[in-house]
């Protein structure tokens, strides 16, 4: 069951395998947001196991997004939150009225080496401090 509270915005960041760059916008939100809003995120077609460049690359920054584990986005989740932020998963992320999105035409960290994970972590570092500054946080 998910809980959510009526004071803070909800967001769910979405990708394919919810394993690189909704897991790096996530980790991003938690920090930089704090209690402040409700972090979520999953993919279409989940991995296994978080990409271990993109790990790294937020452990460069001070982020732990280790212990995060791929998940598949489920409709309670989506029609629980006030934002949707898609990262490529095109057509099978879900649409509901009511529910303000965001598409970030982000590369896929998915095979790459650090050099190109490290470009895509502060590609989604700016927009997720461009997020935090839009959304009503009370």
């Amino acid at each position: 069951m998910i809980e959510q509270t009526d004071s803070r915005p909800a967001v769910l960041f979405l990708c394919v395998h919810n394993a690189g760059r909704s897991q790096m916008g996530a980790g991003f939100l938690r920090e930089l947001a704090g209690d402040r809003v409700d972090v979520y995120s999953g993919g279409s077609a989940p991995a296994e196991t978080i990409n271990p460049m993109a790990v790294e690359a937020m452990a460069e920054v001070g982020i732990d997004i280790s212990g995060q584990e791929p998940k598949i986005w489920t409709d309670e989740v989506v029609r629980t939150c006030d934002v949707i932020v898609s990262m490529g998963c095109g057509d099978v992320c879900p649409v509901y009225p009511g529910h303000r999105y965001e598409d970030w035409d982000l590369t896929d960290p998915a095979g790459q080496g650090i050099e190109i994970v490290r470009q895509v972590r502060d590609e989604v570092q700016v927009r997720v401090e461009e997020l935090i500054t839009s959304l009503d946080m009370g």
